[in-house]
């Protein structure tokens, strides 16, 4: 392949590369430079998936992101430590805020894949951690429909409780520190978004003054 030659895979099982040995020989392509496409398949989440060169033996898909900022945080909130590969579509007049969205809370170097225009003339994918495309969609018109793939949590990611974060935060408050101060000290240190860090200290309020 790197001396032009064109390779087809083909599976007589179901979507090559998707829960499929193929997956290797595409992600190994990708990292090699060399330009894959794939040959229209049953949807463009496992087209997707298959182009994105991220692991495809599990995934979930989450339909569209929220419109609404309120809610598509929380929407990424609640699978900041999901394991799979995350499939959802996105509007291409709100990447870029989903995007900055997704960074906040997955972190920068988090692995995504862009996928637009499937099967179609201007079909393209971008490939990148979500820093490089956010970045990406702040310098160029995207239009079309988006299919967006991203990585999942390290199987050894800790999941920090809300009652662990609730106690640090008290810890730097007895230390001298304000609370806006401990919150965003809090997030840092657990590589948190301060949104979860305050979020975990509203729902810890609302539950004392439910018990009392």
């Amino acid at each position: 392949m790197k001396s032009g030659a064109e390779v087809l895979v083909v599976s007589d099982a179901g979507m090559p590369t998707v829960s499929d040995p193929g997956f290797r020989l595409m992600r190994d392509a990708i990292a090699a430079g060399i330009s894959v496409s794939v040959i229209p398949g049953p949807s463009a989440v496992t087209m997707a998936i298959a182009l994105s060169g991220l692991p495809t033996d599990r995934f979930i898909f989450e339909g569209f992101s929220p419109r609404a900022a309120g809610a598509r945080e929380k929407f990424f909130s609640n699978l900041r430590h999901e394991e799979r590969t995350i499939v959802w579509f996105e509007a291409p007049h709100r990447l870029q805020e989903s995007l900055t969205d997704a960074v906040e809370v997955f972190g920068s170097d988090r692995l995504a894949v862009m996928c637009r225009e499937m099967t179609k003339t201007y079909e393209e994918t971008i490939r990148g951690t979500l820093a490089e495309l956010l970045a990406w969609s702040s310098t160029n018109e995207v239009l079309g429909e988006i299919t967006m793939v991203l990585a999942g949590a390290p199987m050894d990611a800790a999941v920090t409780s809300a009652s662990a974060m609730v106690a640090r935060v008290g810890e730097f408050e007895a230390a001298g520190m304000d609370r806006k101060a401990a919150i965003a000290t809090v997030a840092e240190e657990l590589n948190l978004s301060k949104r979860e860090v305050f979020a975990a200290m509203v729902d810890a309020k609302s539950t004392s003054k439910i018990r009392t």
